[in-house]
């Protein structure tokens, strides 16, 4: 019986994949990987070490989530070293705490080695620092995409009145209905906006606006997933702050 090791992979650079995760690749006899995690990573695996995709994108699963548990379970009765390997950190919108729980239930070893989040990595390597003395000193982290099976939303948009920078992950198909709820709940229209496209690869692709216009831009310049949503005004920081040439 094998242990799990539930990595992270970080945002998509592979210069910010943990020293820790890094060892465990090299270490795996099988990775369970999913669509954002960087394939380059993959080749630092040992040449006997097997390859099980899992990914999901834009609604469009290889294997849904209670699958997902069995494959890791099943290999972990297999391997001595299995490695899942998930895009960003495994316990932000990961579902790693679900992965653990199926795990430990059936008695299978894990440990979780966090990977550095899309929500802080990505905004910074489009310039813009999520909090920022005298700007913003807090920051909250909500998902842009819940369980569509949930009878009522647990998206609290009451408590972003606040004057703090917002991180939406995996947003982007509900951009629209973000900015206007944010505009309800009192949000001023001009408020800054940043959605990310691809955040810390060659393809990054950023685009500004403002809750009022974002929507509209973003499908101008046909934005594509992955991509978060930042609000708030450190978002106006980035014209000073850049320090990546996009698309080169």
């Amino acid at each position: 019986m094998g242990k799990v090791y539930l990595t992270g992979a970080g945002p998509g650079d592979i210069d910010l994949l943990t020293v820790k995760a890094l060892r465990v690749v090299r270490e795996a006899d099988v990775i369970i990987y999913d669509r954002l995690a960087n394939p380059d990573i993959l080749k630092e695996a040992k040449p006997e070490c097997e390859f099980v995709y899992v990914g999901k994108e834009d609604g469009r699963h290889t294997l849904p989530q209670d699958q997902i548990n069995e494959v890791i379970y099943q290999n972990a009765l297999k391997y001595e070293n299995v490695v899942r390997l998930k895009g960003g950190d495994p316990l932000v919108f990961g579902r790693g705490g679900e992965e653990a729980k199926y795990l430990k239930e059936r008695g299978i070893g894990f440990e979780f080695i966090p990977g550095i989040t899309s929500a802080v990595s990505v905004p910074a390597y489009a310039g813009i620092p999520v909090t920022h003395r005298n700007v913003a000193v807090s920051f909250k982290v909500v998902t842009g995409h819940e369980a569509p099976n949930k009878e009522h939303s647990q998206v609290d948009w009451e408590s972003m009145k606040a004057d703090e920078t917002i991180v939406f992950l995996m947003g982007l198909h509900n951009l629209k209905n973000i900015a206007e709820n944010l505009i309800r709940i009192g949000r001023p229209k001009d408020t800054p906006v940043a959605v990310i496209s691809k955040g810390t690869t060659p393809e990054q692709k950023s685009v500004t606006g403002t809750l009022f216009d974002i929507a509209g831009k973003v499908r101008d310049e046909k934005v594509e997933t992955p991509a978060l949503i930042v609000v708030g005004r450190v978002v106006e920081l980035k014209k000073d702050l850049e320090w990546i040439d996009e698309g080169k």
